[in-house]
C-alpha cells in the first residue's frame, strides 16, 4: 500500500483544541440554561420549555443523505426518488417528536447529600416518576459535568423507577454538584433530547480509613469514664448478683434458680460501656491527612463494635454517642476539617 495514499493520523493537538472548544461551548450553554431556569425545587416535573434537542452524528449523516436524495430527484426528475426523500423526511420529524416526548412530563426527585470516602464513589439515590400511559425507554441520568458513567433506565407507564447515580471522589473535603442531567436518544438514535435539574448536591468526602494504630485505651482519654468494675457491658463475665426488677431476662441465671436458690442475674464488666474518646492529640508526630485517616478508621471500628465514642479535633468536640447519625456526624467533621466550607 502506498504510504502517500494512507490518511495521516490526527494530531493530538487538534483533538485537544476540538475538545476544549466543545467543553467551552457546553459550559456556556449550561450557564445560560442555569440562568434561564433558575434553582429548582424538588420534586421537579419536566415540561417542554426546559427540554433541548439536537441531531446526533447519525442524524447529521441522515440530513446529508436526504439532501443528496432531494437534489438527485430534482436533477433527474425522479418522482420515486423525491417521494422516498419526503417519506424519510416525515419519518425524521416523527422520530424527533418521539425523542422529545420521551422526557416530557417525567418527575424527578433526588437526595441532596451523600457521604463517601476518598478514592471511592459517592452515590445519590434518584427517583423517576412517570404519570403518563406511555413507557419512557432508555433514560440516561448523569451528575455534574460528565463525571462517571451515566445510569440508564426505563420507566414503565404510570410507574416509578429508582436508580443510583455515582460520581468518583478522589480527595477529602466537600464536592458540590450543580446539576443533574437527563437525556435520551430514543427511538432511532437520530436525535438527542436532554434537560437539566438545577439542585445543589453535596458530597462529604471523609478521609480513606487507614492506619495501623489500635484503638486508644480509656487511660489515654481525658473524658471521665465509669470504673470498669461498675460498668455494665456484654463481654466479660464478672459473677452473680441479686435479681432486681427490670433486669433483662437474657441476664437471668436460670440454672441457679433451677437449683432452688434465690433468683440471681449474671454480671458483666466491659470497657465498652465507657465513653471512648478519639483525640487528635493522640496522634502527635503524624501528618494531617495521616491523622485524619487513622481517626476515620477508629470511628468505623468503634461503630462496628457498638461502642460509645466521641471525637476531638482542634476547635471541634463531638460528645460521645452511638448510632449511624453519630457516625455520620464524626465522618463529616473529618471531611470538613481544614476545608473552606467548614
Amino acid at each position: 500500500m502506498d504510504k502517500a495514499a494512507t490518511a495521516a493520523p490526527e494530531h493530538p493537538g487538534t483533538r485537544t483544541v476540538r475538545r476544549s472548544l466543545r467543553s467551552a461551548a457546553t459550559g456556556r450553554f449550561r450557564a445560560w440554561a442555569a440562568r434561564r431556569q433558575g434553582r429548582d425545587a424538588l420534586p421537579v416535573a419536566i415540561h417542554r420549555r426546559r427540554i433541548y434537542i439536537l441531531p446526533t452524528r447519525f442524524g447529521l449523516m441522515l440530513a446529508g443523505l436526504l439532501l443528496a436524495m432531494l437534489l438527485a430527484g430534482l436533477n433527474y426528475n425522479s418522482n420515486l426518488g423525491l417521494a422516498y426523500a419526503f417519506l424519510m423526511f416525515g419519518l425524521t420529524l416523527v422520530a424527533m417528536h418521539h425523542c422529545h416526548r420521551n422526557l416530557l412530563g417525567l418527575e424527578v426527585d433526588i437526595s441532596l447529600e451523600s457521604d463517601a470516602f476518598a478514592g471511592t464513589y459517592a452515590a445519590f439515590p434518584c427517583l423517576l416518576g412517570n404519570a403518563s400511559a406511555l413507557e419512557r425507554i432508555d433514560i440516561e441520568a448523569q451528575l455534574g459535568a460528565e463525571q462517571g458513567q451515566p445510569a440508564v433506565t426505563s420507566v414503565r407507564a404510570r410507574g416509578r423507577e429508582r436508580l443510583i447515580l455515582e460520581i468518583p471522589v478522589q480527595r477529602r473535603g466537600v464536592v458540590r454538584i450543580a446539576r443533574l442531567e437527563l437525556a435520551t436518544r430514543q427511538p432511532l438514535g437520530w436525535f438527542r433530547a436532554w434537560t437539566y435539574v438545577h439542585v445543589p448536591l453535596t458530597v462529604y468526602v471523609a478521609p480513606s480509613p487507614r492506619g495501623e494504630r489500635p484503638l486508644p485505651t480509656s487511660s489515654g482519654n481525658r473524658g471521665r469514664a465509669a470504673p470498669a468494675a461498675e460498668a455494665r457491658g456484654d463481654e466479660d463475665f464478672a459473677g452473680l448478683r441479686a435479681y432486681a426488677p427490670g433486669v433483662p431476662l437474657k441476664h437471668m441465671a436460670w440454672k441457679v434458680l433451677a437449683r432452688g436458690q434465690d433468683a440471681a442475674v449474671r454480671s458483666y464488666t466491659s470497657v465498652v460501656a465507657e465513653p471512648q474518646w478519639l483525640e487528635w492529640s493522640l496522634l502527635e508526630g503524624l501528618e494531617v491527612e495521616t491523622r485524619l485517616s487513622q481517626l476515620c478508621r477508629w470511628v468505623l471500628e468503634c461503630h462496628r463494635l457498638q461502642r460509645t465514642y466521641g471525637l476531638r479535633l482542634p476547635g471541634i468536640e463531638i460528645p460521645p454517642s452511638q448510632g449511624a447519625a453519630h457516625r455520620t456526624e464524626c465522618l463529616r467533621a473529618l471531611a470538613l476539617y481544614g476545608a473552606a466550607d467548614a
